[in-house]
């Protein structure tokens, strides 16, 4: 058992290295702007200027700079999304924020974000906070996974960190097997 406590850490890096390395991180190459802020159904949520109008049903445009995201506490039903708001969701709410919270990382708020307007600058956020999480996780030992993760994760902060990460790789490669899907309906798609 103390073996596995020891390569625990390892075991759960690779979980999400390989999923990256081997199926999300590749398809997402030669993604081009038209297809990251592409909206393959009425009321899509996606990344948009402040110039723009967002569908019915948006409450919040979040974000600092030119790019806001589409935001409302709750929708029912959830909303389509983009692949530009997916992405921004994953650089941010998935990545980002624990990052800073839990790995000393710059802020990274969904509220204050500065959005990407361009599929290689999505591209580029996430390589980044992808990259952080790996190394802020990897540095973890058995002790550090097993203590509370703290007010920085709410109704969780009682959870054990282990229980944060598994969460994080679970929302990471869920959400990037619905932009390998989306990619797949653009390629297909009727115009």
């Amino acid at each position: 058992m103390d073996d596995l406590n020891d390569g625990l850490t390892t075991h759960l890096v690779d979980q999400l290295a390989y999923h990256w390395e081997h199926a999300a991180r590749p398809r997402l190459e030669g993604l081009t702007d038209a297809e990251y802020r592409w909206e393959p159904a009425p009321g899509t949520w996606n990344v948009r200027t402040a110039e723009e109008e967002a569908p019915a049903g948006v409450v919040v445009r979040a974000g600092a700079g030119p790019w806001l995201v589409d935001w409302a506490p709750n929708p029912d039903p959830a909303p389509v999304t983009s692949i530009a708001w997916r992405l921004g969701h994953l650089i941010t709410g998935v990545f980002g924020m624990r990052v800073h919270s839990h790995f000393g990382g710059p802020p990274a708020d969904q509220r204050d974000w500065a959005y990407a307007g361009t599929a290689d600058e999505a591209l580029a956020q996430l390589d980044q906070t992808y990259a952080a999480w790996v190394e802020g996780v990897r540095g973890l030992g058995p002790r550090a996974l097993d203590t509370p993760v703290g007010p920085a994760e709410g109704p969780w902060a009682e959870a054990p960190m282990i229980t944060l990460v598994l969460h994080i790789h679970r929302e990471a490669i869920h959400h990037l097997a619905e932009v390998a899907l989306l990619r797949d309906l653009w390629a297909h798609r009727v115009d």
